[in-house]
């Protein structure tokens, strides 16, 4: 295994202060914590047995958590609405220009309008520098009309891929007018849904332009989605079933297919040897907007 080591210095927007997001007041991060990121590249050597591809993962040092306040309930506040300190690009080290604070205390991704083929250098998915196992993340979002985002988990960062070939997607799209809510098997890929596997049911998504809650549960594995207080979806990580389902759908174990085997191995051991990973928002390219992000640990 190689290793290559570097070290850049992060410029993150924001400010030291109380804000309020949404209706609710929400305490900022003490941004006098010192963040500075070490990168360090793992070369993966090709499984020539399994037709496995070599491939490069990237280990960044992660953001200091005791920067970030809780609310009453325990949960961190990773956006309070006036500050981005810990966010940044995936496979970056800021933040993309694309992503910014929105009005009333929102994150706002301004899409270009060119979906996945989009310029890259000016976009990009979202992460948030500290990997969690055991969870709970809630999240509030709405979209433009026929726009498409999602939310992932448990992602590893691997050089020159996207965030999706190694983390779970909790899609994010307007059901009414985005044509891939008619794609797919059974509605998996509206939103909530379990992108391309399982689909959100009930499937109650609000029209565009209106706010929805989400929320994200991981534990020892299972992993449940809701959306608007209701529990929609529900899989179980790193079991046969789950192996299954990948090898069923768009990642299953073939050289051959879309995404080939690198995806099917990534996703097969979700969250990688010790089981956690980032969290990240997605850039389709479209208008999306977030707030009141949170997360609960559990052990």
């Amino acid at each position: 295994m190689k290793k290559v080591s570097y070290f850049v210095s992060v410029i993150l927007i924001g400010a030291l202060a109380a804000c309020n997001s949404g209706s609710k007041e929400l305490a900022c991060p003490d941004e006098s914590v010192p963040y500075v990121v070490t990168t360090t590249e793992n070369i993966v050597p090709a499984d020539s047995v399994n037709g496995f591809p070599e491939y490069t993962s990237l280990e960044k040092t992660q953001v200091d958590m005791k920067a970030f306040p809780k609310d009453a309930d325990g949960a961190y506040i990773l956006f309070c609405g006036k500050s981005l300190y810990g966010w940044r690009g995936y496979n970056k080290d800021t933040i993309p220009a694309r992503w910014s604070l929105g009005q009333d205390g929102t994150l706002q991704l301004k899409g270009g309008g060119e979906g996945e083929a989009q310029d890259s250098t000016k976009g990009g998915d979202l992460i948030f520098a500290h990997k969690f196992k055991n969870f709970k993340l809630s999240f509030e979002w709405k979209m433009d009309t026929a726009s498409n985002s999602g939310v992932f988990v448990l992602a590893q960062e691997i050089k020159g891929q996207p965030i999706y070939i190694s983390s779970p997607e909790y899609q994010l799209l307007d059901n009414e007018n985005h044509p891939d809510a008619k794609q797919g098997v059974n509605g998996d890929r509206q939103s909530a849904s379990l992108y391309d596997m399982i689909p959100a049911v009930p499937q109650n998504a609000k029209p565009c332009g209106q706010w929805n809650t989400g929320s994200i549960t991981v534990f020892k594995g299972s992993v449940f989605y809701e959306q608007n207080g209701k529990t929609v979806v529900e899989y179980h990580l790193w079991t046969p079933q789950w192996t299954d389902m990948l090898q069923k759908g768009k990642f299953k174990a073939d050289k051959d297919g879309p995404f080939g085997t690198l995806a099917f191995k990534l996703l097969n051991n979700c969250g990688g040897d010790n089981h956690e990973g980032y969290i990240g928002l997605q850039d389709h390219g479209d208008n999306v907007w977030f707030r009141n992000i949170k997360i609960k640990v559990t052990e």
